[in-house]
């Protein structure tokens, strides 16, 4: 039982790092998806149009790269990359709960960003030149992504090293 409780620490730091890659990619696959598929039917008109459609689509797609992020510091701040560490049951507890802002808001976001991005493709489909002010709205979304990064970012760093 004790050597359970001695590894449980690790379990839910590891927890954390699956949840933060896992839920913000579900969330970007989803996003950039539709994206796609808006991107694909405009490119059936109009071939040119590739640059502009393709930068729409990969928008979402931060928001996986920012979940995986945050797994690597919890992977580092662990020792599981890089120099082994015991990590008690608290401080998994706080990597765990450090995974969820960038977890859970990498998901909702990466999708409603993936929205708007569609809405920006059908804007620049029927007039081109307004691509400036159609990729503001998708990008007005990436702002709740990016303080949720910070925050968890935050919070990895800020777990005590207890012994």
């Amino acid at each position: 039982m004790a050597d359970l409780l001695q590894n449980s620490g690790l379990f839910f730091a590891l927890l954390g790092a699956a949840f933060a890659t896992f839920f913000a990619g579900i969330g970007s696959a989803i996003g950039v998806g539709k994206a796609g598929v808006a991107a694909s039917g405009v490119l059936a008109e109009e071939p040119s149009l590739f640059g502009k459609v393709l930068i729409f689509q990969l928008l979402p797609a931060t928001q996986g790269i920012y979940g995986l992020l945050v797994a690597f510091l919890i992977l580092t701040g662990t020792g599981i990359i890089g120099e082994p560490k015991d990590i008690t049951l608290l401080q998994g507890l706080l990597y765990f709960s450090a995974s969820l802002p960038i977890a859970f808001a990498g998901l909702f976001s990466a999708i409603h960003q993936g929205n708007c991005a569609v809405a920006g493709i059908g804007t620049v489909a029927k007039k081109p030149d307004q691509m400036g002010k159609a990729i503001i709205l998708p990008a007005m979304v990436e702002t709740y992504a990016i303080l949720a990064l910070l925050v968890s970012i935050l919070a990895v760093f800020g777990i005590p090293n207890i012994k």
